[in-house]
């Protein structure tokens, strides 16, 4: 650590930079005009009126404390038992799943209570709701005794369930799991008989445009009528973006074979419609599917939520959401800050959606933690709201959480991105005021701030006064200051300040890094600093960057560069394959004299090795053949 200070002390010193870094009050920040922060400041949105006396009675069901306050017990199932004699709801089965994600042990006691003595009859979606619990090492025992009794029951995984967890465990290297999970979803696809059925509906349906000809076509293959049934060409409908004719389908089954949609059915159709050319028929099947006095289910929501994120339909999203809160079956804190963070980075110059989004959150009795602050932080300083962001950490503090690093680094971020980079170095200053020490992130990002500003300079005597302050450089900040020489059109001070922080200070590069830089000074003909790097390459066993020297050599450089080059990526006497990449190079060129030169230099056998004679044997044969052509 001590030798890294030497280094960049010494690297500063010898650039003679004139200008130190101007000072500025803290307080020049924060004097901008309110702008959206003051429509919020209501009695309801905490943000500004913390509240903590909210009753911690607004839990969204009992069933759920039950379950999740409780350690599983003979006593906690006699009081299930008698709290919940009558037969639980789907949204209310899977409201309580979703929330034991994590615990499948419980998740699994929980369902053999609801099969058992509750007398729920598991459906598709809870079934494959409760395999995602289970799909991990310490629960297969599990996973294969509910695997069972579905295909006992004659109920088919889904496609998108099965690809999910047959790719969980490729990633976590279950492969036994994952080979024995192929094996037997093909093996109950194939023998399952409602498979057949909903295949023969479903190219019926996406045959043709609905009509009378469709439906007289359906009832001639005398469909015999189910949840599961209705949920396979619902989901074969959705995979194949048949949206507009999966509606059809489903108000047909109701309207002309007079089947009773359910809470099962309905939420079937719902994770059908999110789609671009289906969001009216979305809604309207939702507004339909309260009327009739059922709820979406946990799941649905967050599938439809995360197909409306990814569409950037945020305030489809945001309506969604309300819609849930004023629910019985509330998104967990969980899923509100991953809709925050989606509308914060996708959408930031809506600062509006964010307020809409907390407010309602705030609405349902929550308090605001630390990372959710964070992101309306973010959002305000990203947007250059600086005094709005300033009553946001203010309200932060109130709340008992104290500004840290990634608070600050937001703010330094912020007031970069706004070109006042001199304020934002004055906060570094008022975090050690304050106690809270600036971390390499916090370093990290205001030396971006002046690399970006075209201020390498002062990047640099940033990045001294972190060394001096005792805070360890990474590969990420080194990679900022050299992105900063080359803005510059400075690729011989990058070199110069990477292989002194390589070298004496020990601070290894990114692989990336010395990519980026081998290239630049490539294209400035500067090989001699270029090789130099590749050996540093060798001193950190990253596997050289070979192709752009390739390149380089066979239009621009000598034989000595060649040979040095190979002296470079290889140890020791270079191998075949780089001589005859070399060549190769040459031939492509043109440059058959230089391939000779190189040949007639390198050792004994590489000139006699049958791969280098053939090369050289065909280049000779077809000089031959051109020269014959000419001739004639």
């Amino acid at each position: 650590m001590n030798l890294a200070k030497r280094v960049a002390t010494s690297f500063v010193s010898a650039q003679s930079f004139r200008r130190p870094l101007n000072q500025f009050q803290v307080t020049q920040f924060f004097h901008l005009s309110p702008s959206h922060f003051s429509k919020f400041c209501t009695p309801t949105n905490s943000i500004l009126h913390a509240n903590p006396n909210l009753s911690s009675s607004m839990m969204p069901n009992s069933l759920l404390e039950h379950v999740l306050c409780n350690d599983w017990s003979a006593k906690l199932e006699k009081s299930l038992s008698e709290g919940y004699g009558s037969q639980l709801s789907h949204e209310a089965v899977m409201y309580v799943f979703k929330r034991l994600t994590a615990d499948p042990r419980k998740a699994q006691k929980f369902f053999n209570w609801l099969v058992n003595v509750n007398g729920f009859k598991p459906n598709s979606s809870v079934y494959s709701l409760m395999l995602r619990i289970c799909a991990n090492k310490d629960s297969m025992k599990e996973f294969w005794v509910i695997f069972r009794e579905m295909k006992e029951k004659g109920i088919v995984l889904d496609g998108e369930t099965y690809k999910s967890i047959f790719y969980g465990f490729r990633k976590s290297r279950m492969d036994t799991a994952a080979a024995e999970l192929e094996k037997f979803y093909k093996l109950t696809m194939k023998e399952n008989a409602t498979c057949d059925s909903v295949n023969e509906v479903v190219s019926v349906i996406k045959r043709s445009d609905w009509g009378y000809g469709v439906e007289k076509e359906l009832l001639a293959k005398n469909i015999l009528l189910s949840d599961e049934f209705i949920l396979g060409v619902l989901k074969e409908l959705r995979d194949a973006r048949c949206p507009l004719k999966a509606v059809k389908f489903f108000e047909w089954v109701e309207e002309g074979l007079n089947y009773e949609h359910n809470s099962i059915t309905y939420n079937g159709i719902l994770r059908v419609l999110p789609q671009e050319d289906s969001v009216e028929e979305f809604w309207s099947m939702l507004r339909k599917m309260k009327t009739a006095g059922y709820d979406m289910d946990l799941d649905t929501y967050i599938k439809v939520s995360r197909s409306f994120q990814k569409a950037r339909r945020f305030e489809d999203a945001i309506k969604l959401f309300e819609h849930m809160m004023d629910s019985p079956y509330k998104p967990s804190t969980g899923e509100f800050t991953i809709l925050l963070r989606s509308i914060a980075t996708r959408a930031p110059s809506d600062i509006d959606m964010i307020f809409r989004v907390v407010k309602k959150f705030e609405e349902a009795g929550n308090t605001l933690s630390k990372p959710i602050y964070d992101v309306i932080h973010r959002s305000m300083t990203g947007l250059g709201q600086f005094d709005e962001a300033e009553k946001i950490m203010e309200t932060m503090r109130n709340a008992g959480y104290e500004p840290d690093n990634i608070t600050y680094s937001q703010l330094i971020h912020g007031l970069c991105k706004a070109g006042r980079v001199e304020e934002a170095s004055e906060v570094i200053d008022t975090m050690e005021e304050l106690g809270c020490d600036p971390d390499i992130k916090t370093w990290t990002v205001l030396i971006q701030g002046y690399c970006r500003a075209n201020a390498v300079d002062k990047a640099l005597l940033c990045f001294a006064k972190m060394m001096e302050n005792n805070v360890d450089a990474d590969g990420d900040l080194l990679d900022v200051l050299i992105n900063g020489f080359l803005s510059q059109g400075k690729s011989v001070g990058a070199y110069q300040f990477l292989t002194e922080m390589a070298n004496k200070a020990e601070l290894p590069p990114w692989q990336a890094t010395y990519k980026t830089l081998i290239q630049k000074l490539l294209g400035e003909m500067k090989l001699e600093e270029a090789l130099d790097l590749l050996r540093g390459m060798k001193k950190f066993d990253y596997p050289p960057f070979v192709e752009p020297f390739y390149q380089y050599i066979s239009k621009l450089g000598t034989v000595e560069d060649a040979m040095e080059f190979m002296k470079v990526v290889s140890k020791g006497c270079p191998s075949v394959a780089v001589y005859q990449h070399i060549f190769e190079s040459f031939f492509e060129e043109g440059r058959l004299s230089e391939a000779k030169d190189l040949l007639y230099k390198c050792p004994h056998h590489i000139r006699k090795h049958p791969s280098i004679c053939s090369l050289f044997g065909s280049t000779n044969n077809h000089k031959r053949r051109q020269k014959s052509v000419t001739t004639s």
